[in-house]
C-alpha cells in the first residue's frame, strides 16, 4: 500500500482501534460532516512507517494527512477545519 494524499476536502487519519483520542476526533468529525478516511496503522504496515516518519519516529495517533501533503498529530476539530479550508 502506498499511502496517497487524499482528495480536496477529505482527510486520511491514521489510528489504531485502541485509541480514545481516534475515537473522539472521528466522533467530532462524523458531526461535523467532514469527510475522511481512516486507516489502522496496526493492520497497515506502510501506514505505520508513515506515521512514525511523520512523528520522529513515534507511532502517535490520530495522526491526519491533509490534501496539500502537511500532517498533524491529534489535532483539534478547529485546527483540522482550519487546515481543510486553507
Amino acid at each position: 500500500m502506498s499511502i496517497d494524499t487524499p482528495a480536496e476536502g477529505t482527510v486520511t487519519m491514521f489510528t489504531t482501534t485502541w485509541c480514545g483520542y481516534c475515537k473522539n476526533l472521528k466522533r467530532q468529525m462524523d458531526s461535523t460532516g467532514i469527510s475522511y478516511t481512516e486507516v489502522d496503522i496496526e493492520q497497515t504496515p506502510d501506514a505505520a512507517q508513515f506515521v512514525a516518519d511523520a512523528n520522529g519516529g513515534n507511532q502517535t495517533v490520530p495522526t491526519l494527512l491533509f490534501p496539500d501533503g502537511s500532517t498533524a498529530t491529534n489535532p483539534s476539530l478547529g485546527e483540522v477545519k482550519k487546515r481543510l479550508a486553507a
